[in-house]
């Protein structure tokens, strides 16, 4: 059979054409389907995620992470502290003499502060009403006079009273203008007891009068007018010779000088309240080293603040107790800059030198130059329950004008705790009036009257 070439392959071309067509046809639908359904998928996805992120962010507002609040916060900032020498700057322009109250306001460039102090109000009052007293006599009113009590144990100033009526202006307690006189017979004393080994029955010996000073009476001789006494009577009765003798003969220009020294004079004090250190100087004279040492000169100086420092020793161990005028100070937000701390210097002596040089005080009170102005303690109901000691001092200037008075010592509570320091210095004209020592019997009985104060800081 006779078969057509050509038409079988027209035949298989048009079959070929029509399948082509058919699939380009479903090609082009499913594209259709298929780019309809991605971007559906597409829309969907979108959507999802938005609606997440909304959701997630409105929680954010409606639930915020509990570290949100610590992480936008300002970080705490402690208040800036005072130091020593910024409060003595600030309080320097302030009159603590007389200081009716124990708080006061400071303002500086940068900030306002308010400063409380260690002031005793009350015994400020007792002291101003004494020197109302001593101003409206015309027989016996004092030239100057100046008295500072300070708290034993922790070196607080608690009261700060005086007049100078040639200089009204000054600080006559913080001054060192004043002869200290027999005063510097603690410091002697002292270092016989330290350095010496000495006890208050050491015996001594002298002749001549107890409250002279001559080269004839400082050789060390014993003969039919020599007098024997004990260490104890004689700082008691402040007997000249001997101690002219212990400073030119047993003790000598370094020791001296040492104990001195130790005792604070000639050094500077990093204490809140300015005031004058004692001053003290030797030359090559012995005959004016014996004079150093009884006190009987005018170049050894002291203030009645530096009078109650030179006994913090004899009540602390052996140890100087500075004295501090200011308990705290809070900033204008109420915040605390400055909290006082007790602050010791480096043992004057010994605690068994200071014990003894107490027993010498004691017997200056009971029985020595202080005895008078005492009288009899045990039938006092305040005194009879304290522990008393002291030393007094007297010298004029050097124009003669002017008798200087003095008495620092303390009084301690026989069975408590509390006990305080006394420096008084008064400076008589024409007549004698009241003695030093009065007003320091005075200032114990008010003091330990009252009831214990609560503390100020």
């Amino acid at each position: 059979m006779y078969i057509d070439r050509k038409e079988n392959s027209w035949r298989e071309h048009q079959a070929k054409f029509i399948l082509r067509k058919r699939k380009k046809r479903l090609f082009q639908s499913t594209g259709k389907k298929i780019s309809v359904f991605c971007l559906g998928l597409v829309a969907a996805m979108g959507a999802w995620q938005y609606f997440n992120v909304d959701r997630h962010i409105r929680s954010l507002y409606q639930n915020p992470p509990a570290t949100a609040s610590h992480q936008i916060s300002p970080p705490v900032m402690e208040p800036v502290q005072l130091s020593r020498t910024q409060l003595r700057e600030m309080i320097q322009t302030k009159d603590l003499l007389n200081a009716p109250k124990n708080t006061f306001f400071v303002d500086t460039p940068r900030e306002s502060f308010h400063i409380t102090t260690t002031l005793d109000p009350n015994l400020t009052a007792h002291l101003t009403s004494i020197l109302d007293h001593l101003k409206t006599l015309t027989r016996g009113k004092p030239r100057q006079i100046a008295m500072v009590v300070m708290d034993a144990n922790l070196g607080h100033i608690l009261a700060m009273a005086g007049f100078d009526l040639e200089n009204p202006d000054t600080n006559p307690c913080t001054a060192a203008i004043y002869p200290a006189a027999s005063i510097f017979k603690i410091v002697t004393a002292a270092a016989a007891v330290d350095a010496l080994g000495y006890t208050p029955q050491t015996p001594l010996y002298f002749n001549g009068n107890k409250y002279t000073l001559y080269k004839r009476q400082l050789k060390d001789v014993k003969n039919k007018y020599t007098i024997q006494v004990s260490l104890a009577s004689a700082f008691a009765d402040s007997i000249n010779p001997v101690f002219g003798k212990l400073g030119q003969t047993y003790l000598g220009k370094e020791t001296l000088s040492t104990y001195a020294r130790a005792f604070g004079f000639n050094q500077a004090f990093d204490a809140d309240l300015l005031f004058e250190p004692g001053q003290f100087s030797i030359n090559e004279d012995l005959f004016h080293l014996a004079e150093l040492g009884c006190g009987f000169n005018r170049d050894t100086l002291i203030s009645p603040m530096f009078g109650a420092m030179m006994l913090t020793p004899l009540l602390n161990q052996g140890k100087i107790l500075l004295p501090a005028v200011v308990s705290h100070v809070a900033n204008a937000k109420g915040e605390t800059v400055y909290t006082y701390t007790k602050q010791t210097l480096a043992s004057a002596i010994g605690p068994a030198s200071a014990s003894a040089i107490v027993r010498l005080m004691e017997k200056t009170v009971s029985r020595g130059t202080a005895k008078k102005s005492f009288g009899s303690i045990s039938r006092d109901k305040i005194l009879a329950n304290l522990v008393i000691g002291g030393k007094t001092g007297s010298l004029s200037n050097r124009e003669h004008t002017i008798k200087y008075d003095w008495f620092t010592g303390f009084g301690k509570e026989k069975t408590g705790d509390r006990a305080i320091l006394v420096s008084i210095v008064v400076g008589h004209g024409k007549y004698i009036g009241t003695r030093a020592a009065s007003h320091a019997r005075s200032i114990l009985q008010h003091y330990f009257a009252a009831p214990p104060a609560s503390p100020s800081g």
